[in-house]
């Protein structure tokens, strides 16, 4: 990953590949943000009109390259946009910085070291800059014969290693708050693209017992109690969905839990994470231009996992244990059929309906798991409808919860950490349409409001006084479109970030 450091250097005399400035969109033109005054000088305070001229705007993410000026040690000055100019007395927004940040590192690839002169107010800037570097830097290219000839291993998908390191100019690096926002950042960060990794791998690499073998590993690297359940304790313990999902396959399901547990917490979380490690839609068999990407399915465990090991890699005051609902649903010979009846975890039955409405079957398993252990509040977090992505798009993931103010609160967090989410209800009357003559409940409703009905379905599962909180993360957990801000084709890491925030602030006893 790329090395981050602080600088209290002048830019003119940094030895670097580059100087990254921050370029503004102004009402009669762009102009330079503060952080780049040195390298406005440099040009006689001529800057904002040449970078006109070369047809910059300073709108988000737009990046403009240009030769140093005389007497810089790096040379080249990458002006990358903010958008609008904030108002007078405010400074940039958070995510405009992380954006920014993002898309200055990913053009950067196979520079050895940039200096990012960009806003920094305080050290809360620092780390969100920090952040948008390490996140924008990332590439997989782990599976391409052209990636070999560099060093790392996977770089930006032509050739080109990341960003080597980062200085960041303005930074304090004796400072107490600075240090913590920078090693904040590394850890997020680093255990983000984890979850990218693990997004993006083929599903040939990742079924259920090698993702379970990755969490094993981390947990031992970083102090985190794992138990991983197999098909023979999955049987003999009756988790039904878990079983059913994963009955056509030829690797078995599993259910791993990460245990990070701290001396001084006084709440207790449990994430719950869907992991689909390839979702076919089983005897309900996807259409051809629906599967080609179903190795993503497993996101919403991939984040819950990069969740607790970060919460644990920056010692949170909070008790935070992570299970991980792990199969791959395929058509077979054993595979469960529509109209076949699964006695899920908790006892309840279940009528399937539909072998593609799968994700709702290993999350209900795994959420009344986590129910029996008692814990403050449950946050689950999946891929789970394409209803979801049809209410809110591609980049926006839906929020519903059994307790408005815990909604609200979960919001709140994603909304900090740079993750567009929104609140959505839970509509009593649409739970009558799951309503089965043969089981407790079936695994579809009505087709109007697919989203909320999987939400409902998940509700029947969470034990009884306990908060609960359901991400629906379909839209965003994998972007097919071109990469912008620091955000990567593929894999996206979406609701790792969320989560500790979460974790964070239920520490600190302000969540709620």
């Amino acid at each position: 990953m790329t090395a981050l450091t602080l600088s209290t250097a002048a830019a003119p005399g940094l030895r670097a590949d580059a100087i990254v400035i921050g370029v503004a969109k102004g009402a009669n033109g762009p102009s330079v943000a503060p952080g780049a005054e040195a390298v406005d000088k440099a040009y006689d305070g001529r800057l904002a009109g040449v970078l006109e001229t070369l047809g910059a705007s300073g709108a988000e993410g737009e990046v403009t390259k240009l030769p140093a000026p005389s007497g810089f040690k790096a040379p080249v000055v990458v002006a990358v946009g903010l958008g609008a100019e904030p108002e007078k007395d405010t400074g940039f927004e958070a995510e405009a910085l992380r954006r920014a940040a993002g898309a200055a590192a990913r053009a950067l690839a196979g520079a050895k070291k940039a200096a990012f002169a960009l806003p920094l107010t305080d050290a809360a800037d620092a780390g969100v800059v920090a952040e948008g570097v390490l996140l924008g830097a990332y590439s997989f290219d782990a599976y391409k014969e052209s990636a070999k000839e560099t060093k790392p291993a996977k770089g930006n998908g032509n050739g080109k290693a990341p960003l080597a390191e980062a200085a960041l100019l303005g930074g304090k690096p004796r400072d107490k708050a600075y240090k913590a926002a920078i090693e904040r950042a590394a850890a997020v960060a680093e255990e983000l693209n984890r979850a990218r990794d693990l997004v993006n791998t083929p599903p040939n690499d990742l079924n259920p017992e090698a993702f379970a073998a990755v969490a094993q590993a981390a947990a031992k690297e970083h102090g985190i109690k794992v138990q991983v359940l197999d098909e023979k304790a999955l049987t003999k313990g009756g988790y039904g969905g878990i079983l059913g999902v994963g009955a056509g396959s030829a690797s078995g399901p599993r259910l791993v839990k990460l245990s990070y547990t701290s001396p001084k917490a006084k709440k207790s979380l449990a994430f719950v994470g869907k992991g689909i490690t390839y979702d076919s839609g089983g005897i309900s068999l996807k259409p051809a231009g629906h599967n080609e990407t179903m190795k993503c399915d497993m996101a919403g465990a991939a984040a819950v996992f990069a969740a607790v090991v970060a919460a644990a890699r920056l010692g949170l005051e909070v008790n935070v244990t992570g299970w991980l609902a792990l199969a791959e649903n395929m058509p077979s010979g054993s595979a469960t059929r529509p109209g076949d009846v699964l006695r899920m975890y908790s006892g309840k039955t279940v009528e399937v309906l539909n072998t593609d409405a799968e994700g709702r079957l290993v999350l209900a398993d795994a959420l009344w798991a986590a129910s029996l252990e008692k814990p403050d509040a449950i946050i689950d977090v999946a891929t789970l409808t394409g209803a979801m992505m049809l209410a809110l798009g591609s980049r926006t993931y839906g929020i519903m919860a059994n307790d408005d103010a815990f909604r609200s609160a979960v919001h709140e967090a994603a909304e900090e950490s740079g993750e567009p989410a929104w609140p959505m209800p839970l509509p009593e009357h649409l739970r009558k349409g799951m309503d089965s003559p043969t089981a407790d409940i079936a695994n579809m409703g009505e087709r109007m409001g697919g989203g909320l009905v999987a939400g409902l379905f998940l509700r029947e599962f969470v034990g009884e006084g306990i908060t609960w909180a359901h991400l629906d993360i379909a839209g965003p957990a994998f972007n097919e479109g071109g990469p912008f801000g620091y955000t990567p084709k593929g894999g996206t890491g979406t609701a790792v970030r969320t989560l500790v925030r979460v974790a964070e602030r239920v520490a600190l006893g302000d969540l709620g």
